[in-house]
C-alpha cells in the first residue's frame, strides 16, 4: 500500500466515523427532541387538568354565591320576625283574658285585632305557626319539655303545648313547647 492508498483509506474510515458519529448525533437529537415532546405533551395534559379543575371550581363558586345571595333576599326579614314573636305572643295573652269589666273587655277586642293583624303580616312575609296539639312528636320542630302518660293515647303524641313554635318560611325560628305522651307496659308499670 502506498501513501494515497493509505491516505484514502484513512480518509474514507475517518469520513466513515465522521458520518456514525453524524448519524449517532443525529440520533441523540432525535431522542433528545422526542423525550422534549413527550414533557411538553404530559406538561399540556396536567396544564389541561389543573386548568378544567379551576374552571369548575370557579363555576362551584358562582352557584355557591349566587345561592347565598338568594337566601339573604329570601331570609332578610328574619331577624325583626325573631325580635317580634315573644312580645306578639305576651299580647295574645292579654288579649285572651277574660275580664268582667265592658270597658276592659272592648279595649281587649282591639288589642286582639292589632294582634291578628300583626300576625296576618307576618303570615304573608312567611311566618307559620307550627302545629303541635294531637301531633306526633318531632324533634326538629318540637322541644319536649315534659312526658304526660295516657295509655288511650299513642306513644310520641304531643298532648300539651306549653310555647306556641314558629317557622319562617322553611326555617325553625323557634321549636314548640310540648308536652309529649310516654308510657312503657314493662313489668305491669305505667311509666
Amino acid at each position: 500500500m502506498d501513501d494515497k492508498e493509505l491516505k484514502e483509506d484513512v480518509t474514507s474510515e475517518t469520513a466513515a466515523h465522521e458520518e456514525k458519529k453524524a448519524k449517532e448525533k443525529k440520533k441523540s437529537e432525535k431522542d433528545q427532541l422526542k423525550a422534549e415532546i413527550e414533557q411538553l405533551k404530559a406538561e399540556n395534559a396536567n396544564l389541561k387538568d389543573q386548568y378544567l379543575r379551576e374552571r369548575a371550581e370557579l363555576e362551584n363558586f358562582k352557584k355557591r354565591t349566587h345561592q347565598e345571595r338568594i337566601n339573604e333576599r329570601k331570609y332578610a326579614a328574619q331577624n325583626v320576625i325573631e325580635s317580634l314573636i315573644n312580645p306578639i305572643d305576651q299580647l295574645r295573652i292579654v288579649t285572651n283574658m277574660t275580664v268582667d269589666n265592658d270597658v276592659l273587655r272592648n279595649y281587649l277586642i282591639g288589642f286582639k285585632m292589632i294582634n291578628d293583624q300583626i300576625l296576618g303580616i307576618l303570615e304573608q312575609e312567611g311566618l307559620k305557626e307550627i302545629q303541635a296539639m294531637n301531633a306526633m312528636f318531632d324533634p326538629n320542630i318540637h322541644h319536649a319539655i315534659d312526658t304526660v302518660s295516657d295509655k288511650d293515647k299513642p306513644k310520641g303524641m304531643i298532648l300539651a303545648v306549653q310555647q306556641t313554635g314558629y317557622m319562617f318560611k322553611e326555617r325553625v325560628i323557634r321549636p314548640a313547647m310540648v308536652k309529649v305522651n310516654e308510657w312503657s307496659d314493662e313489668n305491669g308499670n305505667n311509666e
